[in-house]
């Protein structure tokens, strides 16, 4: 997701096109493990009669879409379950209604690394849609399906309290809650829940009554197992990385103490009590997607798919494309070393499955 608009710095060690093709085949192959639940839940729950009886068109949305052919694979996923529930119940062909596919991030996003994936014979329309998802996106109950993949851990913003030096939870020294004291964990934490209830406020009004809500959430089983992930992991590297510059005289301690990574890992437990305190949608299914497997991605490239998002974080607040090229670098030489990716196998990151109805 383009939650924070990347700057147009280079990028090092590797082109534009190799990260983002990096990055996107790592959002894909959640998006494929998630591809026969998906099917299975939406032909179950999608309620033809009620949901299509009163329009000409089904509309369907990817929120937080980003770029490349993850987005694209995730809305015929969808298209094929609601075609295969129209099949099933013997309605004519030319009688399913016609799709109307939307792809939406910020304006920022760069859509036309979207359009290009996008079959030349398709059955359906096609159109961005710009914008934050912790708004309303189209006409009241308007949407039929929308589709969340790899973009609910992003905070709409960081926490004020971690960067204000009177408040308890004053992260200084650190970038992020990973390893941090129990009153910056708090204030992450609210800030999730707060911008969750934000976003299924939005969807409670631009979603039809019945319609569906498909979420691939990143999180962990257990709060207390965040430090045992990959991107948490990585914020450690990056917090040591630029303590390592202060040191270096690269950058000042004020500018480290000033900087956190708008980012939240929650648990499933966690994420059910938000949606229950929201009360706009109802637990369909909520299970940890299965079939993952191994990330097989070398160690070496990581520092290009954590560039391909955090570049335009770290360049907004450190300032010049040098000190982002001195970042990446050392992150590049200390994750070499990081126990936890070199045995990939033992992180604990999962993605959870949601489907949830709108309530009346």
């Amino acid at each position: 997701m383009a939650a924070q608009s990347n700057s147009s710095a280079p990028v090092a060690n590797g082109s534009e096109s190799e990260v983002h093709a990096l990055s996107d085949t790592n959002m894909l192959r959640v998006v494929k493990a998630g591809e026969s639940i998906l099917k299975e839940e939406i032909t179950k729950h999608f309620d033809i009669e009620s949901l299509s009886a009163s329009t000409k068109s089904i509309r369907i949305v990817d929120v937080g879409c980003s770029y490349g052919a993850t987005t694209v694979q995730a809305v015929h996923n969808i298209m094929d379950a609601i075609k295969s529930k129209y099949k099933s119940q013997e309605i004519l062909e030319d009688q399913v209604p016609e799709f109307e596919v939307f792809f939406n991030d910020l304006e920022s996003n760069d859509f036309n690394a979207v359009f290009k994936f996008l079959p030349p014979n398709r059955d359906y329309f096609a159109a961005a849609l710009p914008g934050s998802f912790y708004n309303p996106i189209l006409p009241k109950q308007s949407l039929h399906v929308v589709h969340s993949s790899n973009s609910l851990n992003w905070l709409s913003e960081v926490p004020k309290a971690v960067t204000d030096s009177s408040s308890p939870a004053y992260n200084k020294g650190k970038i992020h809650c990973t390893n941090a004291r129990k009153e910056v964990t708090e204030a992450y934490a609210a800030q999730y829940a707060k911008d969750l209830d934000m976003f299924f406020s939005a969807r409670a009004q631009d979603v039809a009554v019945g319609g569906l809500l498909a979420l691939l959430v990143p999180s962990v089983p257990e709060m207390h197992l965040v430090t045992e992930t990959f991107t948490c992991t990585d914020f450690s590297i990056f917090e040591s990385c630029l303590l390592d510059m202060v040191g270096a005289g690269l950058i000042s301690e004020e500018q480290v103490d000033s900087f956190n990574l708008g980012f939240y890992f929650s648990c499933p437990k966690e994420l059910k009590e938000i949606i229950e305190k929201n009360g706009k949608f109802s637990i369909k299914t909520m299970a940890k997607l299965e079939g993952l497997g191994a990330n097989t991605v070398l160690i070496e490239k990581r520092a290009l798919i954590l560039r391909a998002g955090l570049e335009g974080i770290f360049k907004r607040h450190f300032g010049t494309d040098e000190l982002v090229n001195e970042i990446f670098e050392r992150y590049s030489k200390k994750v070499l070393s990081s126990p936890l990716h070199l045995k990939p196998e033992t992180q604990k990151m999962i993605i959870t499955f949601i489907l949830l109805k709108r309530n009346p």
